[in-house]
Formats: structure tokens, C-alpha cells, sequence
């Protein structure tokens, strides 16, 4: 689950879309063939290259990290040769969290494929915005954002393999055709390099997830948001969980997750196989939205408290989405298979500011 969806929501409409090409639907038997699928899928209407991590320097001083690189595909006449045309928006979000000093620093960027400000390319895994950008060489993802001194240059290797989430790789958010994506993880990546903190460059280790996901009409109409976690535990064995909520304030049937033992092998986790329930509230000082601040996770192998690292990991008025959610390291304690474990991932919370809204013209 990431942040496109209202992105597309805001902008697919800013051009004509007489004459345009249809985009294809996340559908079952797609095939996956890696590593072409870790580069950009242009006949897909929307896409994004996630990252998140927990690192440390040699002080045990702590950071935490997310880096998102997004693509929207715009219904634009196949007849236009400009090459000012705007066929594709590329917005990139970058936040740093310095959990000893409970800082958080956020950026984000926006621009256009036209005049080369920004891409993705098809052919290799390159993706860009202005000076931020996602490289690989040799099975290495390299990241490289930094903004007014502050940001993140890291060497990224998988630990473990590539994860298919949901029914081969189909993760449905809803009943219609469509209403999915193409989404696959490396749930643990061995992190080194540095992360920058208004000039300072600190060197620093530790531990990444990697989303990425395609899709063009995911969205369920139901929908007001969700709450999203990632969670890598003591014991090698690796969670990602989605909530959705309706309009009812219930959690959506299509709520799902995946759950990685220590040797790679993943199980589909179904809505009625988990729970996530808040134990604390906390109020932005920033927009005064009220946000959940620390839940209990019940599932069939065991129960996972989660807490943030600090509560002000919010990105707030944002211009690329014309609003602001909640993304920030946390910290787990509790049980699986009947043994204790502990752990860090990131949870991303999304429709507390305001609810998710799509403009019926993007349901084709």
C-alpha cells in the first residue's frame, strides 16, 4: 500500500484522454521474470519503488529511513510528438529520523519525465528525481538523496530472496477487475553507507525493506485508508500486514499480509487471520490529526507489540499529495511460535488527515 494512489487521484486528470492508449490492470496469471520486473512497467498506470530502514552508527546512535521513488502515467494522446509532453509525474518522497535526538526530517520532490528532470527506465533498475536516485550493480541497490544536507547514501544487498505478496504476487484491495497489484518484497537487505544530518555524515549499518508494486486501478471504492507494517524480528522471520478501513470504520475484507520464516518460505496471510488493535493516540502539532501511536498485532503464530520510536514522524502538507500521513521506525517486542522475539520495521499510516478520495473518471 503506498501513497500513489492519491497522487493519481490528483493529477491523472490534468490532460485529455482522447485517443489514449488504455493502461493494463494488475490481473492473476502474470508471469513474473526478474530482473525485469524490477525496472519500470510503463503500461502500467501507476508504480513506486519503496524503501525503508533501521540503522545505527558505532555509537549505537539510532536512525531510521524511508526512500520513495513513484510513477503516474497520464492519458496522454499517443498522437503527441512534443517531447515537453507530460506522458508521466515522478514524485519522490526522502525522511530521516534521528531517534536518539527524536528529530525527524522530511523532503519531497516532483517533476515531470519530458524534459528529464526525472524517469524510470525499463531496461535496468534506474530510477530518478533531479539528484535522487536508485541504481543497482551486481545485485546491490545504491540510494543517493540528500537535501539541504540532510539525507541518505547506502549499499543495500539482499539478505533474502524476492517475496510475492498475495495470490502469486496479486495483492487485492478490492472485488472488481483490477482492484490489485503486482507487489514483491526484499524483506531483509544488509544496509551500509551513510545517513547526513545538516552537513554531519555519520556512517551507519543496519537492516532494509523493499516494496515494489505496479498496478492501475487498485483502489476499492470503499476505502477512507489504511495501516501498513513492516517488521523484521530477532528470529530471521520477517511481517508485512495491511489494514484497510471502510467507510464504516471496520477493517476491510481485503486486508491481508505475508509472513516470511527465517529459511524465505512466505505464507498468505488473509483478513480473518489477524488483528491490529491501537493501544495509544497520538495529536500532530503540526495538523492536529490524531493518529494512532502503538498497537497490539494478533495473528496465528503469536502476538507482536509495536511502539514507535518516537511519535513526530509525521509528513505533513505535502505538496505532491495535497495532504500528509505517517510514516516512522518502530520497535517490536512479543511472541512467535511460542518464543519470545524483539524487532524494528516501519509502519505507514494513511486517511487520518483526511479521508482517501478517487474522482470517479479513474474508475475504467
Amino acid at each position: 500500500m503506498r501513497l500513489v494512489i492519491i497522487l493519481l487521484a490528483l493529477f491523472c486528470l490534468l490532460l485529455s484522454s482522447a485517443g489514449a492508449e488504455p493502461f493494463k490492470q494488475a490481473l492473476p496469471g502474470y508471469s513474473y521474470e526478474f530482473p525485469r520486473d524490477d525496472f519500470s512497467h510503463d503500461e502500467f498506470r501507476i508504480e513506486w519503488w519503496y524503501y525503508t530502514g533501521n540503522l545505527k552508527d558505532e555509537k549505537d546512535r539510532f536512525f531510521g529511513y524511508q526512500l520513495t521513488f513513484f510513477r503516474i502515467g497520464l492519458e496522454e494522446p499517443v498522437n503527441n510528438p512534443s517531447s515537453w509532453k507530460i506522458d508521466h509525474l515522478y514524485f519522490a518522497h526522502m525522511t530521516v529520523s534521528d531517534i536518539n535526538g527524536k528529530n525527524f526530517h522530511f523532503f519531497e520532490r516532483i517533476n515531470r519525465r519530458g524534459i528529464k528532470n526525472a524517469g524510470a527506465a525499463s531496461n535496468q533498475l534506474h530510477v530518478w528525481n533531479e539528484d535522487w536516485s536508485l541504481t543497482s550493480e551486481d545485485n546491490t541497490h545504491h540510494l543517493q538523496a540528500i537535501e539541504q544536507g540532510t539525507g541518505l547514501a547506502l549499499k543495500l544487498t539482499p539478505i533474502k530472496n524476492r517475496v510475492l505478496h498475495g495470490k502469486e504476487g496479486i495483492s487485492k484491495k478490492g472485488s472488481g477487475s483490477g482492484n490489485a497489484s503486482h507487489y514483491f518484497s526484499f524483506p531483509r537487505m544488509e544496509t551500509t553507507g551513510q545517513v547526513f544530518l545538516k552537513g554531519e555524515s555519520i556512517p551507519v549499518k543496519g537492516t532494509s525493506w523493499m516494496d515494489h508494486e505496479f498496478s492501475s486501478n487498485q483502489l476499492n471504492d470503499n476505502l477512507v485508508g489504511w495501516d501498513w507494517f513492516s517488521i523484521k524480528l530477532s528470529n530471521q522471520t520477517e511481517l508485512m500486514l495491511y489494514q484497510l478501513r471502510d467507510k464504516n470504520g471496520g477493517k476491510d475484507q481485503h486486508s491481508s499480509g505475508t509472513l516470511i520464516s527465517p529459511d524465505g518460505k512466505s505464507r498468505h496471510i488473509l483478513s480473518e487471520e489477524f488483528s491490529i488493535i491501537p493501544k495509544k493516540f497520538w495529536i500532530s502539532p503540526h495538523t492536529k490529526t490524531t493518529y494512532p501511536a502503538s498497537w497490539t498485532l494478533t495473528l496465528t503464530e503469536g502476538i507482536l507489540n509495536v511502539t514507535p520510536d518516537f511519535q513526530d514522524q509525521e509528513l505533513y502538507n505535502l505538496r505532491s499529495i495535497s495532504g500528509s500521513y505517517w510514516e516512522g521506525s518502530v520497535s517490536i517486542k512479543g511472541t512467535l511460535q511460542g518464543k519470545q522475539v524483539s524487532g524494528k520495521g516501519y509502519v505507514e499510516l494513511v486517511g487520518y488527515e483526511k479521508p482517501l478520495k478517487q474522482d470517479d473518471a479513474l474508475r475504467k
